[in-house]
């Protein structure tokens, strides 16, 4: 057996908000659309993770979601833009990324990253 992916599912009565935050901001293409359910994703460049942890690091709290950018600077500035309040950073974590936390309409707590 291979597990092919994992996708985070957001419970929500409003699943076009999510088209702004993630299509839009974030640039990732609309995979699925049943009308009930919508995924956001890329066949290319997604990897299977999953991760379990008791905090965010930094004595921050745990995200709901970790998105890994090529450039977080340019995310961080499009999240700005896009008039998404940023709630932690943007910062350089001694173990190697650069990251901030921002809230996606859903009010998830979502980790937005780059390796160094």
């Amino acid at each position: 057996m291979t597990v092919r992916r994992i996708i985070a599912n957001i419970d929500t009565r409003d699943i076009a908000a999510a088209r702004r935050f993630y299509g839009d901001v974030l640039g990732l293409d609309l995979l699925m659309d049943h009308g009930w359910i919508a995924t956001y994703g890329s066949d290319e460049t997604m990897a299977v993770q999953i991760s379990v942890a008791e905090q965010g690091g930094s004595g921050t709290p745990t995200p709901d979601l970790s998105i890994e950018v090529d450039d977080v600077d340019v995310a961080l500035a499009r999240m700005r833009e896009a008039g998404f309040a940023i709630e932690y950073g943007p910062a350089d974590e001694p173990w190697g990324v650069r990251r901030f936390y921002v809230r996606d309409p859903f009010g998830k707590l979502v980790n937005i990253l780059s390796h160094a």
